[in-house]
This record gives C-alpha cells, structure tokens and sequence, in this order.
C-alpha cells in the first residue's frame, strides 16, 4: 500500500512539474511585444506621434494637404491599417486623417486607465483641435462610428458630412444589458493565443474561409503590445455608448449610412432603428452590401470606397437617398 502510495504521489508530482513547465511554455509563446518592436514593424514613412491630453497618439495624415478632410476612426479590435483600401481610394484629391484609439493599434494603454466614452470623445477632439481643421467629413465603423456619432452631435459646425459604416452603437447598448466583463477573462493578460483574433475575425466577415492570414497575424501582433490587453478588457468593462437616441436624434448633418448584409454583430435589422433615429439629419443615403459581414473595411474595403467616393463627389446614385415616409426596408 505505502509503495502505491508512494508511485501515485510521483505521478502527481510529476504532473503538476509538466503543469507548471506548460504553463510557463504558454506564458513565454504568448508574451508581449515590446511598443517599439511593433512600431518598427507597422509604423511607415506616413506614421506620426502627438501627446493628446497625456496619451501618445499613432496617426497618419497623407493625400492633399489642401484637399477636403476626411477623417477616418476604426472599430473596436482593429487599428488605422485597416482604412488602407479608403486612402488609397481618396488620397488623390482628399487629406485622409487616421488615427489609432486609446487600447489599440501603435497608440496603446492610456497611462489614466480611462477607457469610458467620454474620455474616448475627449481624446478625438483634442486629436481634431489639434489637427487644425475647419470642417471635414467624419467617418467611423462600429465603435468608432459611435465616437464619430457623439463628437457630430457635440459639434455640428465643424461637420460636412456623417459616413457611418455598420456602426456598432445599437449592438453596443445591447451589449451592456448582457453582462460585464469576468474577472476571469483577465487571463488574457498572460495567455493570448492567435486563435482568439481569428475567430473574432472569421466570425466578423461573411466569407471565413477566405480569411486573410496576414490581416489575422496583424491584429495578433497588435493585441500583443506591452499592455494592451488589459487596456482592451478595461475599455470593455466600461464601455457605455450613450443616450443614443437623443444623440442620433440631434444629428442634422447629411449623413451616408452603410451596412452589410450579412453582420451578424451590428445585425442588419438594426439598419432601420438607425434610419428612424437619424431622422432630423439634412439627408441620409443608405447602401446596403449582399455577401458583407461587420468588418466591412477588411472584408470589402476597395469596392466600399468607390461609393463614398462618389458621395463625397455628389455623384452617388440617387435612388440610395432616404425619403422619411418612403423609406425602403433594409
């Protein structure tokens, strides 16, 4: 007995020893990148950085200095790079203004732990106040169509036009009444594998198997900045959108409302709540894209940038503008 005994306790041992050399197997193929190994790799020729209100803000500002401002404000997950398709289709005649939230991309943790809405709106004015335009066209997707929602309705002056890409503000309300973040998610923190970018990828994009690997190894790398996952679930935990109805209520600037057809998170359906809640905008155009999941930018960036081309240039077809008590069902 004692000698079973004594064989069992070897075998625990020895499993809690390959445990423990697994786990720090795990911890070392998962760590950090250093902030400046990533800038080496992602930062270009185009890359600049501003302290805006004590944060270290990546941005590009490229295309025709003189030329009408766009400016372009990413999703949540994702990062500036993702708008390539948009400046290569614009930069031509546009200045095109991009830049990295706090949490994300090359811009990384915001050293205050501040991730609310109103610090995320707060870092944007400043970034635009110090960019020094007059008016432009703000563009945004999923979240950051909802920060292009509320800096619109704060500054309506400073706004030639809303271009709001499957924005994530109505998903983002629903999400809150699911729950909060779990504790247990922190592990993240210490364990990320390239598994968890590529499902949330896969499952943002209609067409999975065609997936882009360098596009899945990008926001693998990024999320891997020194501190950026705990930022992330930080911004999660307090993510709050807003009193978007009275926000979407206040927008009169002309708006371009697109969405894909096959977006699963910001569901296709919510396209008309969003078209109701826009209601006193100076006028709305609406395209829908058959075959488009949430990442639109990623999944059919090209195609999605000849339309807003063609918006900015008033040669949109027609037949996209809203007429409130002639509306078409999305």
């Amino acid at each position: 007995m004692k000698k079973f005994l004594r064989v069992i306790g070897k075998i625990f041992a020895t499993l809690i020893l390959l445990g423990v050399i697994a786990t720090l197997v795990a911890v070392w193929a998962y760590r950090d990148i250093p902030a400046e190994v990533l800038e080496k790799k992602y930062a270009n020729s185009a890359s600049r950085f501003m302290n805006v209100a004590g944060v270290r803000v990546h941005y590009r500002d490229e295309g025709q200095p003189d030329g009408p401002a766009i400016v372009l404000l990413h999703a949540n997950f994702a990062s500036l790079l993702g708008w390539d398709p948009w400046v290569e289709a614009l930069q031509d005649k546009y200045r095109v203004i991009r830049f990295d939230m706090t949490s994300h991309g090359l811009t990384g943790p915001d050293s205050s732990g501040d991730y609310t809405m109103p610090r995320t709106i707060e870092i944007a004015e400043k970034f635009i106040a110090a960019m020094n335009l007059d008016k432009f066209t703000f563009a945004g997707t999923s979240m950051g169509g909802t920060v292009a929602i509320h800096y619109t309705s704060r500054h309506p002056e400073r706004i030639n036009n809303l271009i709001l890409l499957s924005p994530g503000s109505l998903e983002g309300r629903e999400q809150k009444k699911r729950g909060d973040v779990p504790d247990s998610a922190y592990i993240l923190k210490y364990i990320m594998p390239r598994a968890i970018p590529e499902f949330m990828l896969s499952t943002g994009v209609a067409d999975a198997e065609n997936l882009d690997q360098t596009l899945v190894n990008r926001w693998y790398d990024l999320w891997r900045r020194e501190g950026q996952r705990e930022a992330q679930l930080d911004r999660l935990r307090q993510y709050k959108p807003g009193d978007l109805e009275s926000v979407l209520a206040n927008i009169e600037t002309p708006v371009l409302l697109l969405w894909g057809e096959e977006n699963t998170t910001a569901k296709f359906e919510q396209a008309e709540e969003f078209l109701e809640l826009l209601e006193n905008a100076s006028s709305i155009d609406f395209i829908s894209y058959p075959g488009v999941g949430h990442m639109a930018v990623q999944e059919a960036g090209a195609e999605i940038a000849i339309d807003v081309r063609a918006y900015l240039e008033g040669s949109l077809d027609p037949s996209y503008r809203i007429t409130y008590g002639d509306h078409r069902e999305p």
